[in-house]
């Protein structure tokens, strides 16, 4: 469901950076809904493919050593993965055709630290693969390390996670509804990926994210609600964690990010596409917080979001927090493509909104 909302302002609030105010929803029949207004702060380049939809998912590597070195990965779901800078300026490409969803995470490979990436495949519709990469972060380059099958089904959805015995996992969401984890592992220097449990939702589900914090998988279902797998336990079942419910969260849910906070708590980050916003949930309670959208400010505003990225930490002067990137399905008279967000802004704003 992708459609364009009236804002009609209720008050205005003016933040550092960022202009917020309460807007309306009304979907539905759903009650009114309070609704912050932000501004993006930079933007990638456009994707290269015109006249469809394309840019998708977004993946974020912080250089801790030199922030203003940082990275974005971003699909192109008709051509391959971009890797841009923190100016927004494109590094590279990696032409890999259909693809969808991105994440990354740091692992040891024969001895050595390496940012894999990995992305759901989608040449084949009816056999699912993931593709694993390795990010040169001096060249800011993708290097292919293999495709492995991922079942059957068009792959979709995907993200990485990580348990507390240090093991990486892939998740690979179907758009047929399946959820399945894959482990991962690196003898000899070779990744290899395997299938050790599955689920089935009813529905199409596509944005996923792991809290390797607490071991729960977030997949989003993506007319019906989020769901939460809780990874250490024996049954490969979801607790349903927030509904879609045409008011706070509006369908289609797409991408979710994670905004981690001490040991357990933070936010859980919704795209709510149907509005155009974003949805924050208390990762402890479950509880809604709050919601905003991007509005035109140096950079246009945001609409029709697929998929979505937060990673917290010093990102240089502009992002002193952390950075959001957010998939912008309609980027005016040019292709699409990714919008930069201080989450310094998006908490000032929350806070504020109490």
């Amino acid at each position: 469901m992708k459609m364009k909302m009236i804002l009609l302002a209720a008050s205005a609030l003016a933040l550092a950076g960022c202009a917020a105010q309460t807007g309306v929803d009304s979907v539905s029949g759903g009650s009114l809904v309070p609704t912050l207004e932000l501004t993006a702060t930079g933007e990638t380049v456009p994707v290269g493919t015109t006249a469809r939809d394309a840019a998708d998912d977004p993946a974020i590597w912080r250089n801790s050593a030199d922030p203003s070195k940082s990275l974005v990965i971003g699909t192109d779901k008709r051509a391959g993965l971009y890797v841009f800078g923190m100016d927004g300026a494109k590094q590279s490409f990696l032409p890999e055709g259909e693809l969808n969803n991105v994440d990354l995470r740091e692992v040891m490979i024969d001895g050595r630290k390496t940012v894999l990436v990995g992305a759901s495949i989608r040449n084949d519709p009816n056999n699912a693969h993931i593709g694993l990469y390795e990010l040169d972060t001096d060249s800011a380059e993708l290097k292919p390390l293999g495709k492995y099958p991922a079942g059957p089904g068009e792959a979709y959805g995907f993200c990485f996670g990580q348990d507390a015995a240090g093991e990486t996992f892939a998740y690979m969401i179907t758009k047929a509804g399946n959820v399945r984890e894959m482990k991962l592992s690196f003898a000899g220097g070779v990744p290899n990926a395997s299938v050790t449990r599955e689920h089935k939702l009813t529905t199409q589900p596509e944005g996923c994210v792991v809290d390797d914090r607490t071991g729960r998988l977030y997949v989003g279902e993506e007319s019906a609600a989020i769901w939460l797998y809780d990874l250490n336990a024996d049954a490969f079942v979801p607790q349903r964690f927030a509904d879609v419910n045409g008011r706070e969260l509006v369908a289609d849910v797409e991408g979710l990010a994670l905004a981690p906070k001490g040991e357990n708590g933070g936010y859980l980050v919704a795209s709510s596409q149907g509005d155009n916003a974003y949805v924050l949930y208390d990762l402890v309670t479950g509880a809604y917080v709050n919601r905003f959208r991007l509005v035109d400010g140096v950079v246009d505003g945001t609409s029709e979001t697929d998929g979505i990225e937060v990673v917290l930490g010093d990102f240089g002067p502009q992002y002193p927090d952390g950075l959001m990137v957010v998939q912008d399905g309609d980027n005016g008279d040019q292709t699409q493509n990714f919008k930069y967000i201080s989450w310094r802004d998006v908490v000032e704003a929350v806070e504020e909104a109490k």
